[in-house]
């Protein structure tokens, strides 16, 4: 019988949270690597990948324990320490992994806006779709449990990062030539965008039609950019003359 196939440790579901997420490793699997190289293995982690973000979306992060990620994953909950150590371990894994997977997702399509009145109208689309996923909702619970659980913070923050590395040169490529180029910093302005966005997602649960006067609020912005874009050079040059004095002055 292999490993993958064995009976769960005693234990692993104990009455102090050590099966849920923020709970320690059983003893037994205490500073194991657990990286298998069998084939088995591998589909067996990803099966527990899919289940633990699955579970986050159905059942919270209060709610997220080795016996749901396990019952949505369909295999043995003592397979969680021995493939990832700890709750907290394989969900701070399945952040990471889920972040990626979103942003190769819409990476060609982002790499295509060609103004920020596109790349606007671009993360209303993309809201929508991860909204309609279930995305949003496991970022709620990801953020929600980084604030309680401090191994989901590194990993939430390594997930939004990988979306600020797409954003930023979209920026700098959009902004060139406006007479915002060397006014707004790109860098800040990806992070801005970025928190905002998971704001957004955030209240959208609370108040749908705020959130979307919020993002029309936003659309409106690229659309005045790209008014301003039509002046001729002069009043171009004279508002971007105007907006670097300001900058300076605020610094």
């Amino acid at each position: 019988m292999s490993r993958d196939q064995q009976a769960p440790e005693a234990g692993n579901e104990r009455a102090d949270g050590s099966g849920r997420a923020g709970g320690e490793r059983p003893r037994g699997a205490r500073g194991r690597e657990a990286r298998p190289r069998d084939a088995q293995g591998r589909e067996t982690r990803e099966k527990l990948l899919d289940g633990a973000l699955r579970s986050l979306a159905e059942h919270g992060i209060a709610g997220t324990s080795a016996r749901s990620v396990a019952a949505a994953a369909g295999v043995n909950q003592a397979l969680v320490f021995y493939h990832f150590g700890s709750v907290d371990d394989l969900l701070a894994t399945a952040c990471r992994r889920g972040a990626e997977q979103r942003v190769a997702r819409h990476r060609d399509r982002l790499r295509a806006v060609g103004g920020l009145d596109e790349l606007l109208a671009f993360g209303r689309r993309m809201h929508e779709e991860e909204r309609d996923a279930g995305h949003v909702a496991v970022l709620a619970q990801l953020l929600a449990g980084a604030q309680t659980h401090p191994r989901l913070a590194p990993a939430t923050a390594a997930g939004l990062d990988l979306w600020i590395e797409e954003i930023e040169p979209v920026l700098r490529r959009v902004l060139a030539g406006t007479p915002l180029d060397g006014v707004a910093d790109p860098a800040g302005l990806a992070r801005a965008g970025a928190a905002s966005f998971v704001g957004l997602e955030l209240y959208e649960g609370v108040d749908p039609a705020g959130a979307g006067a919020a993002l029309a609020a936003l659309e409106q912005l690229g659309a005045l950019l790209a008014a301003v874009q039509e002046l001729n050079p002069v009043a171009r040059k004279a508002l971007a003359y105007t907006l670097r004095r300001s900058g300076g002055r605020g610094r």
